[in-house]
């Protein structure tokens, strides 16, 4: 099975989690106008930081592991993430611990679906008449599938074309730049929004999916961490968007 990925590596993540595939440098990606592009991209919408060839070891949120960024990007089979998804991942590499927007605001206890959105709108997504945000930095004054994860799911399942639902069991279909969402009671809402960073098949054949997103600033993080061990009985869901 091919699967596209691209994440920096967790130091705290056991060795096994990750078996890496293929590693392209940084500076192929600068060749290739990706990264200069997705440089610009983040200084037009208000970032402050911007993806890097290296990275010294970072700490985000009080519950997150400190990661290391190799700022390259990965691929089994040696395939190349898309531009669109190469430039989604990098702006959320670059914007996951920032806690203000000029632009998009932070909303202290619920940025998640701000930011998957703002990561969307990177990798090219227009903004409709549904889901949309002001440029005022008031992220209240954004539509509320902009903001709001179970608004967001109602969205994308109204616009098909714009994403495929996949649950949990259908992990082999999840690609790195999908959106996932969490419902951590089982309740029938969303509680959580989250952009996938890798899909990674390990040893015995399961298949780990990783995640970064805000409030609880999180990269590559593990869905079996969240929904096992953070949030016991929670249940995760995808949404898989063409490339």
């Amino acid at each position: 099975m091919s699967q596209h990925r691209r994440s920096p590596e967790s130091t705290s993540a056991p060795a096994s989690r990750r078996p890496r595939a293929l590693m392209i440098a940084a500076s192929a990606l600068a060749v290739a106008g990706l990264a200069v592009g997705a440089v610009a991209l983040g200084s037009a919408m208000g970032g402050t930081d911007a993806p890097r060839a290296a990275r010294d070891s970072v700490t985000g949120g009080a519950d997150d592991a400190d990661t290391t960024s190799e700022g390259a990007t990965e691929a089994a089979g040696g395939e190349v993430l898309p531009a669109a998804v190469a430039a989604q991942l990098a702006y959320v590499e670059a914007h996951w611990r920032d806690t203000e927007n000029d632009e998009f605001g932070y909303l202290d206890e619920s940025d998640c679906v701000n930011f998957a959105s703002q990561s969307l709108l990177a990798r090219g997504w227009q903004v409709d008449d549904e889901w949309w945000h002001t440029a005022d930095g008031d992220p209240y004054a954004s539509s509320d599938a902009w903001i709001s994860s179970t608004a967001f799911r109602d969205y994308l399942d109204a616009h098909p074309e714009r994403a495929t639902a996949l649950t949990d069991d259908q992990r082999d279909q999840v690609k790195v730049g999908d959106i996932v969402q969490f419902d951590w009671d089982d309740s029938g809402d969303r509680d959580h929004t989250g952009i996938v960073t890798g899909v990674t098949t390990l040893a015995d054949g399961t298949i780990s999916i990783e995640y970064a997103g805000h409030t609880d600033a999180t990269f590559d993080r593990t869905v079996d961490e969240a929904i096992h061990e953070i949030h016991p009985g929670g249940v995760a869901y995808y949404w898989s968007i063409p490339e």
